[in-house]
């Protein structure tokens, strides 16, 4: 069994959420795993796993757009930390005597591997800017070489990458395996229904959303807008795991941002997803670009009443599309992982080219 590092990133809740059930996988197989996160990744891990703190990029957003120069100033003043953080981690890396690293868009712990020259296997969904033969919306060539250009710097030359994607597309890179979305236990255990309700989850609240959504003749459940109660037919919640799967199972179609893993578990129970990209993400706007594409729900730049409307009067038309939507567990990428742990640990078998 073997000994590893396992980085998760931890701007937002969807790393730390497929991480949560790769490691439960890895603890099964009886690896020792050491788990290092920050931010929210190191909260949502924390009650199932030891986790030891690192630094990480956060991200700066205002009004559903991402602000790179603020990004840029807050990380610049906070790099010393960061080097201090790297440090202390080869230091733990040594004393835990870890013979393998795993990433999840994590770099701190995918540098450690290479400085160690220990096998590193990256699990995440970004990777498929690099290594899948995507296609996207005339105008953002610029965007996408800087997210490919991030995503290259973030975890570079990985022995293996696992991507997940709920769309397939053509893999360009030898050492790259294309898998379905890793999903939670608690989702896929869910029995959907179909209610009544639009769920709404944002990750940047705006009082201009609120207006569309208040002249529109629907429910709707309002996640992210920090907020509790009524008002006239919208229904505010703070974030709770049980309470948001609740009503994600019985919505009726789902409005949010373009984020993977919310995407990843709308389609999975056969929810239409009105998708609302982050500005200046292009992760967001591919995957919103891919949800319009395969006909399971619609993306708009701008939200304002007459796109809710229009997306509303076509819900039986995306649900149709996604009576087709393959539903997969995750034993196709554990698998994969197992076969790629059972390889690295075998010293006379040599790793091949680090080329992403």
């Amino acid at each position: 069994m073997a000994n590893i590092l396992y980085g998760v990133n931890g701007e937002g809740a969807g790393h730390s959420s497929r991480a949560h059930e790769v490691l439960k996988h890895l603890q099964a197989s009886g690896h020792t795993v050491h788990v290092v996160s920050f931010d929210r990744g190191r909260k949502n891990l924390s009650a199932d796993f030891e986790v030891t703190e690192i630094f990480g990029l956060r991200l700066a957003y205002a009004h559903n757009r991402v602000r790179y120069g603020r990004t840029v100033l807050r990380n610049l003043f906070t790099a010393p930390k960061a080097a201090k953080s790297l440090r202390q981690l080869q230091r733990l890396a040594a004393q835990w005597c870890i013979q393998l690293v795993i990433t999840d868009f994590e770099p701190l712990s995918c540098l450690v591997g290479h400085t160690m020259q220990l096998p590193v296997i990256s699990i995440d969904n970004q990777h498929i800017l690099v290594c899948g033969g995507i296609s996207y919306p005339r105008g953002y060539r610029r965007q996408a070489a800087v997210a490919r250009m991030v995503t290259r710097l973030m975890t570079p030359r990985a022995d293996a990458y696992l991507i997940t994607s709920f769309f397939r597309v053509r893999l360009k890179s030898k050492n790259a395996f294309l898998f379905p979305p890793i999903l939670r236990k608690e989702v896929l255990e869910l029995r959907p229904v179909d209610g009544d309700a639009v769920v709404v989850y944002v990750t940047s609240p705006g009082e201009e959303l609120l207006g569309s959504l208040r002249g529109l003749r629907q429910r709707f459940i309002c996640y992210g807008f920090n907020r509790d109660g009524r008002d006239q037919n919208l229904e505010f919640k703070s974030p709770g795991r049980e309470e948001f799967l609740k009503d994600l199972s019985a919505a009726r179609a789902v409005l949010g941002n373009a984020g993977f893993s919310l995407i990843s578990e709308a389609l999975h129970l056969g929810k239409p997803y009105l998708a609302w990209p982050v500005k200046g993400q292009f992760e967001q706007l591919l995957n919103a670009y891919y949800v319009e594409k395969a006909g399971y729900g619609a993306c708009c730049q701008e939200l304002h009443k007459e796109q809710i409307e229009s997306f509303l009067s076509q819900l039986g038309d995306y649900r149709k599309n996604l009576a087709g939507y393959p539903r997969e567990g995750n034993g196709a990428l554990f698998a994969k992982l197992d076969e790629l742990m059972e390889k690295f640990a075998e010293p006379e078998i040599a790793r091949g080219p680090r080329t992403t």
